[in-house]
C-alpha cells in the first residue's frame, strides 16, 4: 500500500502517513455495512458517528493500526470458511489448495547470526502433495554456517491480500512462527545419507539441511509441512509466538476398555514430485493391555502375511537442486503419515525426511530372499518402523512389515482415560 511505503521514507512522512483523518477514511470505506460481508451490530452503528467526530481524541495511527488488525481479522475468517469442509477420506480439509492460493500464504526462513544480525531467505521452490508442501530455500549468498545460531521458519501472509489479486514481498505481510531450531544442534544431527557433493542432515521437525560436502557450508534447506492445520499454524501465530493448537476435549467413548479400534492410517513416501508409494489401511486395532515400554502398537502390515505386502514403486532416493549443481541421494524420501480414529478425527499426523539403513533379517518372520532394510521415525506422540526387503530380480523395495507405536501418554491425554 503506498501510504504506508510513504511511512518508510522519514521521520516526517512517518507522523504524515499516520494522520487518523485519512486513515479512518480508508477504515469506513473497507469496512462500511454496504461494502463488506460483515455482520454489524447496532451498537457498532451507531458507535460510527462517533468515531468520526472523535478522530482528534486517538492517538496518532490509531486508524491505521484499527484498519491493519481487521484487514487481518478478515482474511483469517475468509480462510476459515474455506477450511471448513473436510475430506472424509483423508479427515483433512478439503479445500487446503486452495486456502494456500486465496491466502497468498507464503514461507520464510530467518537464520539468526551469533551476534543478533537476521537474515531472511524466501522460498525459492515449493510443490504441493497429496497430504503435506515441500517448501525448499536455496542461493549463492547463504551467511557462514560457523556464524549461525538458530533459523526460524516462519508462514508469511500479505495482509492487504483481500483488496488486490497479486502481491508483493515488498508489502505489509503478518508473519506467524511454525517452529525454530538450534543450528548448534546440526553437528548432532540425524544423518539422512550424502552424494559426491553434499550431505543431508535433519532436524527436527521435518528440517532438511543440505551441506556442501566440502566447505561444510549451507547448499539448501528443505521443510516438510503437513496439512493438518497447516493454514492455522502458518497464519495465526505471531512473529515470536506460534499458533496454539485448538483445545482438544476428549470424546466420550466406553469401547477404549476394550482398545484402540477403527484407526485409519495413510502413508505417502515421495520426493521431487515422485511418488513411491500412496496407501490407505483400515480397521487398524489393539487389545487392551497391548502395552510395550510405554507404547501400544498398530499393525498396519505382518510379516507373515505376504497378501499385505507393498512395493515401492520406482528408485527411490531424495532429488536436490540448488541455482548451481543438482543431485540425487539413495534411500532417502519424504515420508507423511495421517492416522485417524475411529471416529476419522487426525491423531497423528507428520511430514519428515527419512532414510533406509540397512537391518538384519528378522528373526521371527519369513527368511527372505532379499537384503533386508529398515524405516525408522519417532517424536513425542509415537514411532514408525518399516521393513523392507530389496528384490534383486525386480529391482524393487517391498514393505514387509509397517508398525506404528503410540505413546500410552499421549492416548490418555486424548481420550482423557487410563489406557
Amino acid at each position: 500500500m503506498t501510504l504506508l511505503c510513504a511511512g518508510c521514507v522519514n521521520r516526517r512522512f512517518y507522523h504524515l502517513a499516520n494522520d487518523n483523518f485519512i486513515w479512518i477514511r480508508i477504515y469506513s470505506t473497507a469496512f462500511s455495512p454496504k461494502r463488506s460481508n460483515w455482520k454489524v451490530s447496532s451498537v457498532e452503528k451507531t458507535a460510527e458517528p462517533m468515531n468520526l467526530l472523535s478522530v482528534e481524541d486517538k492517538e496518532a495511527g490509531y486508524w491505521k493500526k484499527e484498519y491493519i488488525t481487521k484487514q487481518i481479522a478478515s482474511v483469517k475468517a475468509a480462510l476459515a470458511q474455506v477450511l471448513k469442509p473436510v475430506d472424509p477420506y483423508t479427515g483433512l480439509p478439503a479445500k487446503t489448495k486452495e486456502a494456500l492460493r486465496v491466502s497468498g500464504l507464503g514461507w520464510v526462513i530467518i537464520l539468526r547470526e551469533k551476534g543478533g544480525k537476521e537474515h531472511i531467505m524466501e522460498h525459492v521452490d515449493l510443490s504441493i502433495n497429496d497430504s503435506s508442501v515441500t517448501v525448499v530455500w536455496y542461493g549463492k549468498n547463504w551467511p557462514r554456517l560457523a556464524t549461525l545460531s538458530a533459523l526460524d521458519l516462519c508462514g508469511v501472509t500479505p495482509v492487504f491480500m483481500g483488496r488486490s489479486k497479486t502481491t508483493t514481498k515488498n508489502g505489509p505481510r503478518w508473519h506467524s512462527l511454525i517452529a525454530k531450531y538450534s543450528l548448534g544442534d546440526l553437528p548432532g544431527s540425524t544423518v539422512m545419507g550424502c552424494d559426491g557433493i553434499v550431505r543431508l542432515l535433519r532436524l527436527d521437525p521435518g528440517l532438511l539441511v543440505g551441506l556442501w560436502k566440502r566447505e561444510e557450508e549451507l547448499a539448501f534447506v528443505m521443510a516438510t509441512l503437513h496439512f493438518h492445520h497447516l493454514v492455522e499454524r502458518s497464519t495465526l501465530g505471531s512473529a515470536a509466538v506460534p499458533s496454539e493448537p485448538p483445545a482438544h476435549t476428549p470424546p466420550l467413548d466406553d469401547s477404549l476398555e476394550h482398545g484402540l479400534h477403527g484407526f485409519q492410517l495413510h502413508v505417502d513416501m515421495h520426493s521431487g514430485g515422485t511418488s513411491y508409494l500412496c496407501s490407505t489401511f483400515h480397521n487398524l486395532f489393539t487389545k487392551k493391555g497391548c502395552i510395550e515400554n510405554g507404547y501400544v502398537k498398530l499393525i498396519a502390515i505382518r510379516f507373515n502375511n505376504n497378501t499385505e505386502h507393498l512395493p515401492l514403486i520406482g528408485k527411490v532416493g531424495f532429488s536436490w537442486r540448488t541455482d548451481i549443481f543438482d543431485g540425487y541421494v539413495k534411500s532417502c524420501s519424504i515420508m507423511d503419515i495421517t492416522l485417524l480414529d475411529e471416529h476419522g478425527k487426525p491423531r497423528w499426523c507428520f511430514s519428515s525426511p527419512v532414510s533406509m539403513s540397512s537391518s538384519p533379517s528378522p528373526s521371527d518372520g519369513p527368511n527372505f530372499l532379499g537384503q533386508t532394510y529398515c524405516v525408522d521415525y519417532m517424536d513425542s506422540t509415537g514411532q514408525v518402523h518399516m521393513e523392507l526387503v530389496w528384490i534383486e530380480e525386480t529391482e524393487e523395495y517391498f514393505i514387509v512389515s509397517l508398525v506404528l507405536y503410540l505413546s500410552t501418554a499421549r492416548i490418555h491425554h486424548r481420550f482423557g482415560t487410563r489406557y
